[in-house]
Formats: structure tokens, C-alpha cells, sequence
């Protein structure tokens, strides 16, 4: 945890965004993996965690506006639990580590919400994702499942976005140590991609990374050398010299900070020709979207910019042609890049994507677009310094997605659908780098930027 200091003030700048009425945060519980003792690694809630800091599951808090009230629910454990788990802090001793002085059994939640509304106030609680919370606001607040999205409270939603959208130093510092934690997660990879090794001895070894540091990978780790499609978790191909081997990994800090990178590589240790011009088309799109990345800035413009780089690219190697400019503006572009430039990161590696990314995102003055491609890109709003996000341009050969648009003779003034025969069986190439937005410019997070360049990613893989 933080100092406690840290989340009574987090929670007293959020109360200066709310109006009346009970604030609920729900804490998670532990998920079963195929029976109830046998769990998955336990992941409390993010906003939780951000608000109270306390990673213990069976919890909850309310901050009461109207009756200045902050209480945290929880139980303490008992004998049972001490003989399997060791003696543990009581609640009113976890409590004071966020400078919560209320506690009070889990139980009498249930009579907090009833009595308050009864009385009139209004619940505010976030958008739920689990399901035992589903059920708990059920039967509780009587909330109908299917509604229980429409029903969270936008105003409160907001409040959570607007401070944890901004990272402070202690953040960004837990960020850069994910970073470098990931950092070590690909040039471990990069030092073992070699022909006759399975994709999953690979992504074994750097998940191994990840738990060495004292936590999990901040997501499931992508590794594959069928690079076109976007999130390929499938691990059992066998590497042959020729092949390119995509990996998009990060780490978690114990503090649940992430880290999010993508690197693509040559089995064997070389580009091809064709791979090489390729990967410098994605190159110079990663680098030539990091400059613009800057305060005042739409991160829309920046997606924009990064497609007209990639797409200028791919006309000097004849894949696409015509106007640049009016190409990426109807989204013929996206048949090679069909996904947004980046994302928010922090304690989530989808920043608050539970909050609505819509939320998180975008605002009143900048908007999602409707064009495919385009209209996956989850962050468009104009960038502020304290934020964290990623920036990750990809060229991609989807045969089936090729078939389709051909067929349809879609685009035919921008994309030369013969030359792309020869591309079939490419796959694809993804770079990313997570970003910092500080007060003059960016900068790359991590103490060192995994080795991106040609040279640097061929030498680090000889050596």
C-alpha cells in the first residue's frame, strides 16, 4: 500500500465531485476455479484499491455525503481462518492503513443500503462485473440484472475518472517499475526465439519473469507467429526460421500497476527483405505518432497521423495508393491496421474499461467514430499531462478480411488487391510502447526502451 495519507486525500477529492446521497464501493470476493477452496490469484477491485488500497477480498465501503459518514464492511477472520492462513490483522487495524476509523461485519451492508434508501437517499454504486456483486445489488437494492449497467451512476463514474485519469508521481513511479519488469519479459523472449521451439515454452518463460517480481503478467500473454490475428492467445505452434513471432506482454507490480508492450521478431534472428520493409513501415509509424503526443493534443488527431504515416508507407510499397489523406478519412487503411492506436493504462491495464470506455476515453467534445477501424480506437480525448496510455500501430494480412473487401471491390482506389497475393501468408507486425504525457511533451515509461530498430532488435537477438 501507499502511505495512508495517500487514499484519505484520493477519497476527499472525490467527495468534492459528488452531490447527495451513498457512495457504495464493492470490493471483490475469491472465484473458484473448479471448486469453492480451490481458487483463482486473487484480484481485488481496481477503484477499490485505488480509493482504500486493502487487497483483502470480502470487502466493502460507503462514503455517506449526506450523513459525513465513510465506513468500511468486512469481517474479521476466525479460527478457521487463522489455522489455514496464519494470524491476520483485524479489520479496524486494516481500516486505519486508509485512515477509515468506522468499520463494521459485512452484514449489516445490507441494512446500510435498505435503511438509506428507504429514507430517500440515493445508492450511487459503479457499473458491476461480477457476478456474486450482480446478485448482492439484486438482492439488496432490488436492481434487475439487465439493468444494472443503465442503473450505476454516471455522475459517480465520472468523479472515479476525472482522479484516476491523471496519475500521480507515486503512480507513474509503480508504472515504470511494471515497465521495467516487462522490459525484461521480452528480451528474455527475444534471446530465446529460436527455430524448433513451441510459442508456449517462450510465453511460459516470460510469465516466469512476471512471477518472479511478485506478481502476474497484467494480462494474458499474447505470443504467436500467426501475428494477424490481434489477440492470439493460442500457444502450441512450433517457431521455424522465416517465421515472424508477435508477443504483446506486460507485467503487474504488487501494487497492480501495468505495464503493456508489444515487440515482433524474426525467428532466427533476421528480417527478410519483405519483413524488414514491413516492420520499418510500423517503425516509423510508432516513432513518428510518439512525437506528437503531447498536452492539447486529441489522441483522435494522433490515431489519425500514425494511419496516414502507415498508410504512406504501405503506398511505397505498393500495397496502397491515391490520396493518403482521403484513404485513412474513409478508413481504407484500417484492412491493414483494423484497431484503434492506443489505450489509458494504469491499475488496469484497459484503464477503468469497467467504468465505460466511452467514459474513460472520449468526452462532450471528442466523440468514437463510426468508420471500422477507426471506430475501435478506445481513447480519442485530448491528451493531459499525468496520463498514461499506449501507443501501438500494427500492419496486419487477414486473408479472410482480404477475401471479403475484395469480393466487394471495397476501397479499389486505395488498396491494389493483386500486389497483396504475395502478402497472404505474411501475417502480422504490432510495436508497442507505453507513454507518459508530461507537462512539454512524453515520454517513453521504463527505464529502458525494449530494443525496437531493426539493428537493435537483430544484434540483441545474436547477442
Amino acid at each position: 500500500m501507499f502511505k495512508p495519507e495517500v487514499y484519505k486525500k484520493r477519497r476527499e477529492n472525490l467527495k468534492k465531485s459528488l452531490s447527495k446521497g451513498v457512495y457504495l464501493f464493492m470490493g471483490n470476493n475469491e472465484t473458484p476455479m473448479n471448486y469453492p477452496d480451490n481458487t483463482y490469484h486473487f484480484r481485488q477491485d481496481s477503484n477499490f484499491l485505488y480509493f482504500y488500497g486493502l487487497d483483502i477480498a470480502g470487502m466493502a465501503a460507503i462514503i455517506d455525503i449526506d450523513n459525513d459518514k465513510e465506513i468500511i464492511f468486512a469481517n474479521d477472520m476466525d479460527i478457521d481462518d487463522i489455522i489455514w492462513m496464519g494470524p491476520q490483522p483485524s479489520v479496524k487495524e486494516l481500516a486505519s492503513k486508509c485512515l477509515i476509523n468506522e468499520t463494521q461485519p459485512f452484514s449489516k451492508l445490507a441494512d446500510y443500503l435498505q435503511k438509506s434508501k428507504k429514507s430517500g437517499q440515493k445508492i450511487h454504486f459503479l457499473p458491476p462485473y461480477k457476478h456474486d456483486n450482480m446478485i448482492y445489488l439484486n438482492k439488496v437494492l432490488g436492481l434487475p440484472f439487465e439493468k444494472m449497467k443503465d442503473e450505476a451512476s454516471l455522475e459517480f463514474i465520472l468523479a472515479v475518472i476525472a482522479l484516476r485519469n491523471v496519475k500521480e508521481q507515486i503512480e507513474i513511479e509503480e508504472i515504470d517499475r511494471a515497465c521495467n519488469i516487462g522490459y525484461l519479459m521480452h528480451t528474455t523472449s527475444m534471446r530465446m526465439t529460436k527455430p524448433g521451439l513451441y510459442e508456449r515454452e517462450i510465453a511460459g518463460v516470460m510469465e516466469g519473469v512476471s512471477l518472479s517480481y511478485g506478481s502476474v503478467p497484467s494480462f494474458p500473454i499474447i505470443l504467436t507467429k500467426n501475428g494477424q490475428t490481434l489477440h492470439n492467445h493460442y500457444h502450441g505452434n512450433k517457431l521455424q526460421a522465416g517465421d515472424l513471432m508477435l508477443q504483446d506482454a506486460g507485467a503487474q507490480t504488487p501494487m497492480y500497476y501495468a505495464s503493456d508492450n508489444t515487440r515482433t521478431l524474426p525467428v532466427g534472428g533476421k528480417f527478410t527483405t519483405k519483413q524488414r520493409e514491413v516492420y520499418e513501415v510500423v517503425l516509423n509509424s510508432i516513432n513518428g505518432s510518439i512525437k506528437l503526443m503531447k498536452p492539447g493534443v486529441k489522441y483522435f488527431d494522433v490515431h489519425l497521423s500514425a494511419s496516414e504515416i502507415l498508410a504512406s508507407g504501405l503506398k511505397d510499397l505498393g500495397l496502397m495508393k491515391g490520396d493518403i489523406k482521403e484513404a485513412v478519412k474513409l478508413g481504407a487503411h484500417a484492412l491493414f491496421m483494423p484497431h484503434g492506436l492506443g489505450h489509458m493504462m494504469g491499475l488496469d491495464v484497459h484503464d477503468m474499461e469497467d467504468l465505460g470506455q466511452i467514459n474513460v476515453g472520449y468526452d462532450k467534445d471528442t466523440r468514437p467514430s463510426d468508420i471500422f477501424g477507426t471506430a475501435f480506437l478506445r481513447m480519442g480525448r485530448e491528451l493531459k499531462s499525468g496520463y498514461v496510455l499506449t501507443n501501438e500501430p500494427g500492419v496486419y494480412f487477414i486473408p479472410e478480411l482480404i477475401d471479403i473487401w475484395k469480393k466487394e471491390r471495397k476501397f479499389t482506389d486505395f488498396i491494389n488487391y493483386d500486389k497483396l497475393e504475395a502478402y497472404r501468408d505474411f501475417g502480422g507486425i504490432r510495436l508497442e510502447d507505453d507513454i507518459l504525457i508530461t507537462e512539454k511533451g512524453s515520454r517513453i515509461l521504463g527505464e529502458k526502451r525494449i530494443p525496437i530498430s531493426v539493428e537493435e532488435v537483430e544484434s540483441f537477438m545474436r547477442g
